[in-house]
């Protein structure tokens, strides 16, 4: 693969052609904010958090999607980033009913944590205050549509890992909502193998184990690239009367 060099934030750097910016900037340390993007799913370019200037472009470009190029100059934090990203954060929590106080993830949020970073203090747009349900017909988890941003990381990590396509988007704009099996109740699901992945994926209280109160919520979300490593090193294979061929 092809060495590439560019620059970020007025520092040569140098990469391999085919990467994306994202991958780029963080194997060199630049952290920039993301809700939509984990690592071991495929890339989705959805939630802007991760938009950073182009020199020669007025257009902000999604960094998890847009490919590393030979000359490109990138700026990653700048006033109209944060502005941008701070509208982005603001627009999230005043279109669901995210109540921190009494969500199981309080502390332990990755939008809270966004928030936080930000300096969010406000949110200066008017609250939709949708009427959304509660799913709790699984036996083990539950999904608070409330809590929901959208990201897809359940639908992905579904599809793409335990291979089920349980999840899905229905709807469009505001009106759209993560689904189990064509609308139907998530403890009814046909296909729902109750693996939890989705619940560990999302980064805010939408997913949950059912009976988790306030702040008590933890997730694990390494446990998909340990998934994911395994699986390339052939580890989950079992051969000999049930031995793992890693072994």
């Amino acid at each position: 693969m092809a060495v590439i060099t560019l620059t970020i934030n007025d520092e040569l750097v140098s990469g391999r052609e085919g990467d994306t910016l994202l991958t780029l900037m963080r194997e060199k340390g630049i952290e920039v904010p993301t809700l939509c993007h984990l690592d071991g799913l495929s890339p989705r370019g959805g939630c802007r958090l991760c938009l950073v200037e182009v020199q020669g472009s007025n257009r902000l470009v999604p960094a998890c999607i847009t490919p590393a190029q030979e000359g490109m100059s990138i700026v990653t934090h700048s006033e109209r980033l944060i502005k941008y990203r701070r509208m982005i954060l603001e627009l999230l929590f005043s279109e669901r009913n995210h109540i921190c106080a009494v969500c199981v993830m309080n502390g332990r949020c990755e939008l809270q944590a966004e928030a936080a970073a930000i300096g969010m203090d406000h949110v200066r747009y008017d609250y939709l205050t949708p009427q959304l349900p509660i799913d709790a017909s699984h036996q083990r988890f539950a999904v608070d549509h409330n809590r929901c941003i959208l990201c897809t990381r359940c639908v992905r990590v579904c599809d793409e890992v335990e291979g089920a396509h349980t999840w899905d988007v229905m709807g469009r704009g505001v009106n759209s909502r993560v689904i189990t099996d064509l609308n139907q109740p998530w403890g009814t699901s046909k296909s729902c193998t109750s693996c939890g992945k989705c619940v560990q994926v999302c980064p805010t209280g939408a997913l949950h184990l059912k009976g988790s109160t306030v702040a008590e919520m933890r997730k694990d979300r390494d446990f998909l690239r340990w998934i994911l490593d395994g699986r390339e090193k052939k580890q989950w294979i079992l051969r000999n009367g049930g031995q793992e061929s890693g072994r």
